[in-house]
Parts: C-alpha cells; sequence; structure tokens
C-alpha cells in the first residue's frame, strides 16, 4: 500500500504491566474504559494484549481516519472480529470488505432517507406505546422502558407483519443475553470462557437458538406470501443488483441479526442516558421543553418536524458523544500494514474508542461537560476533522445512522412533551460496560408536564 501520507509524527507505545499467559485480559474485562483511557500517555498507536493476541489501540483522529478510510488495508477480521461473526453472521457489520461491498447496495436502501420518513409514524407510534403505563410519582427503570421502545420500533421496520407482538417479545428477551455473551466470548480468552457456569452458557445458548429460529420463520413467511409490505424485509428479498442477483435467505438473515445487534440496544442506551443528563441540567431540559412546547404544542412529531427541533437534535447528538453507545471497534490487517508511519504485521488486531476520542481534551474543550450547544454550526467548525464518531466513518459508516438520529429525536420529542423525568431517591447511577455502554438501572420517577401527545394524533 502507500505510504501514509501526514506531516505529524506519531508515537507507538506500548501498555505496562500485563500477565503471561492473558496479557492485559484481566485489567481489560474488569474496568475495560479505565484501562484503555489510562493508555492516554503511551502514545497515539498502542499495544496491549488481550490473550496471546496482541492489539493495537489507535489513539488520533487522523489515523483513525486513516484506517476507516482504507476498508482493504484494515478490514474487519482477526480472532476477536471471528468470535462475533461465529454468532451474527456474514451481514453487512460483521463481514469482511468484498462481501460488504456486494451486500450494501442491496440492504442500503432499506435505510434510505425516504424510506426512513415512511418509519417516522411506527416510531412514535412505539414512544406512545411504551410511556401509556406510566403514571405520575410511580418509579420505573428506562433503561428496559427504551428497550422495549427500541425494539418495538426494529421489529416493526424489519418486519411490520411478521410475528407481532410476540415476535417483538421474543426478540426483547432473548437480544440482552446474546449481546451480553458474545461481548464476554469475544473479549475473554478461551480458558475464561470455559470457566463461565453452565447455566450462564445454557441461557445464552437458548437465546441465541430462539433469535435465530424466529429470524428463519418469519423470512420463510415473507417468501411464501410474496408480498411487497413496505418495510425493510421486503425491500431485501426484493432487492437486485445490476446484475439482477439477490440476497441468499442466509444473508438476509445475518443482515438482520446484525441490525438488531445494532438497532436496539444502543439506540435504547443513548436514550436512557438521555434523560439521565436532562435531570442532572435542568437549564439544558427546560430549553428542549420550550422548544418542544413551540413546535409541537401537544401534538405528535412528524417527518416535517424534524428540521425544525434543533436543539433537541443537539441535546441527542451531545449524549452521542458523552456516552457513545459502541465505545469500541476493532479492524485487522490481511497483510503487512502502515499507520502513522509504523509498521503493522499481518493478521494484527487494531481497535479504536469513540468513547476515548470523545472525551478527550485535545479533541473536545471541556469533554466531561454536557453542552449541547458545541453543535451549533459555528462551534462545530472549531472541532477537528473526524473527532465526532459514534457511527464510525467511511464506506463501513453505520448503516441505520439516519434512523437511530431520527428515532431519537422522535423519542425525545414525544417523551418530552408530556413527562419530565427525576432520578429516583437513593439513585445511583453506573456506567455499564458490555457490547453497548450503557447506564445499566437507571430508576426514574415521571412527573407530569402537560396532558401530553394525543394517541389518536400520531396516525
Amino acid at each position: 500500500m502507500p505510504p501514509t501520507t501526514t506531516t505529524t509524527e506519531f508515537r507507538l507505545g506500548s501498555a505496562p504491566g500485563g500477565l503471561p499467559e492473558i496479557g492485559h485480559a484481566m485489567e481489560f474485562q474488569k474496568r475495560p474504559l479505565e484501562f484503555i483511557t489510562s493508555l492516554a500517555p503511551y502514545g497515539d498507536l498502542v499495544q496491549f494484549r488481550l490473550g496471546p493476541t496482541p492489539v493495537y489501540l489507535v489513539r488520533h483522529t487522523e489515523l483513525i481516519q486513516e484506517m476507516l478510510r482504507n476498508t482493504q488495508t484494515f478490514d474487519k477480521g482477526g480472532e476477536i472480529f471471528e468470535k462475533s461473526r461465529a454468532f451474527f453472521g456474514n451481514g453487512l457489520a460483521s463481514s469482511k470488505d468484498e462481501t460488504h461491498r456486494r451486500q450494501r447496495p442491496l440492504v442500503q436502501p432499506s435505510m434510505h432517507v425516504r424510506r426512513i420518513a415512511e418509519y417516522v409514524e411506527v416510531m412514535c407510534d412505539e414512544a406512545v406505546n411504551v410511556t401509556g403505563t406510566w403514571a405520575e410519582g410511580e418509579s420505573f427503570d428506562v433503561t428496559p422502558a427504551m428497550q422495549a421502545l427500541t425494539t418495538g420500533v426494529t421489529a416493526r421496520t424489519m418486519f411490520s407483519t411478521g410475528g407481532g407482538p410476540d415476535a417483538i417479545a421474543e426478540v426483547q428477551h432473548c437480544l440482552p443475553t446474546i449481546l451480553r455473551g458474545v461481548y464476554t466470548r469475544m473479549t475473554a480468552p478461551e480458558e475464561m470462557i470455559e470457566q463461565l457456569p453452565a447455566a450462564e452458557k445454557e441461557e445464552f445458548d437458548d437465546a441465541l437458538t430462539r433469535l435465530h429460529g424466529l429470524v428463519d420463520k418469519i423470512i420463510e413467511d415473507y417468501r411464501s406470501a410474496g408480498a411487497d409490505r413496505g418495510d425493510a424485509m421486503s425491500m431485501m428479498l426484493s432487492a437486485r443488483n445490476e446484475d439482477g442477483e439477490g440476497l441468499t435467505d442466509q444473508e438476509i438473515h445475518d443482515n438482520v441479526m446484525n441490525l438488531f445487534s445494532g438497532g436496539v440496544e444502543t439506540t435504547a442506551s443513548s436514550l436512557a442516558w438521555t434523560f439521565h443528563l436532562l435531570a442532572e441540567h435542568p437549564e439544558v431540559e427546560r430549553r428542549m421543553h420550550e422548544e418542544l412546547d413551540e413546535v409541537l404544542d401537544g401534538r405528535a412529531p412528524t417527518n416535517d418536524d424534524l428540521n425544525r427541533l434543533q436543539f433537541t437534535r443537539r441535546v441527542f447528538t451531545e449524549t452521542l458523544r458523552m456516552y457513545p453507545p459502541v465505545w469500541l471497534v476493532s479492524r485487522t490487517t490481511p497483510d503487512e500494514a502502515e499507520l502513522g508511519g509504523h509498521t503493522i504485521p499481518a493478521e494484527s488486531t487494531l481497535m479504536y474508542s469513540p468513547y476515548v476520542v470523545h472525551r478527550n481534551p485535545e479533541v473536545f474543550d471541556d469533554p466531561d461537560t454536557f453542552d449541547p450547544d458545541r453543535w451549533l454550526p459555528e462551534r462545530m467548525r472549531t472541532h477537528p476533522r473526524g473527532a465526532m464518531i459514534p457511527f464510525g466513518a467511511g464506506r463501513r459508516k453505520c448503516l441505520a445512522d439516519n434512523f437511530a438520529m431520527t428515532e431519537g429525536v422522535l423519542a425525545l420529542a414525544i417523551i418530552g412533551s408530556r413527562w419530565r423525568l427525576r432520578h429516583a431517591p437513593g439513585t445511583t447511577v453506573t456506567t455499564h460496560v458490555a457490547a453497548t455502554l450503557g447506564p445499566g438501572p437507571l430508576p426514574m420517577t415521571p412527573e407530569a408536564r402537560r396532558s401530553g401527545v394525543d394517541p389518536a394524533s400520531t396516525g
């Protein structure tokens, strides 16, 4: 490959410590955010070990962008990645570059901006459904509530008539167990996985079998019916490339698993974090409520309202900066490569962390401060290129980034128009690190602001 073109001198370093056989795996497992954040003094590119596997943490934004732009040199793969692909198959998020190039044009229309506009009614409807059981003064856990919301949205936009409420309930039951289990199996050495309790292994295997079976049954039903139902499943079944080739049933299955793994807990975690941050910053909350009252006046938002809810969008964007749900991403080098002027051996694993980048004071001023106005156009120009990467970048940027932003802003609009959420007494908020970066249990108490959104107004 051609050498990296840069005038910056990037430092290569090594993480201190590490144990024989397992390297830094114990530190990474117990305190992952603290561990990767602690590597800042050791370079722009820092090597550590997970078991016998050497890993490079790519810290500098220029190097991250270089890696994400060059998808053939820095491909999906490596030992850690292959562990994930064993469970999620060969969809867009988990396939190698060659397969991704073929599949993306076939899957992408299901997430086109025009298609997302057709999903707005479903997104609003699910937000109203989830909040319909809330009662003023009665505390509830926001995290599973937001997971219920995003599961309903993802399932209904993916397969509008595939299994109904029972299918949604099955996804809600299985997916958290699968994501926890896959994360453990991705990051822990084999000897640590072998020591997992038998009941935990059985629960993981059962959840995976059930979700695979559900997806296969829905695909079979859609194939048999042969009707265009206007949802993502119908679009994937009918999509053809210039040679008239479509996706196989297995490819559709794998992409559904990818969309579930990337579309439910990620947005749910971001919404839960947003309500936590709003409760801690009443002035920001007040400004958001004022915008919602001015733009919506109690009615449900429409697609046309999204451009008018600028502050609400900045609130959600700032949450994604502070708590990016996908906090760690990996790549591999099929052949020897160069990055930042340093040679990277073939078959190396590289990682970058949106959390580390977004909290770096050399990248963002006052990075630990919740400041939605840092996303005003005039202030955004001061951010380094590629500094904000909650959805990745380059050709493999998350396919559903616009979907997630639309879903997040609409959910904040529906909920914020009616409710103000406050931490329940005695609540201690902790950061739960797994496949996604969530707040864990988050008991909050709703306070009514107004009569709320009329469910009939969502159409």
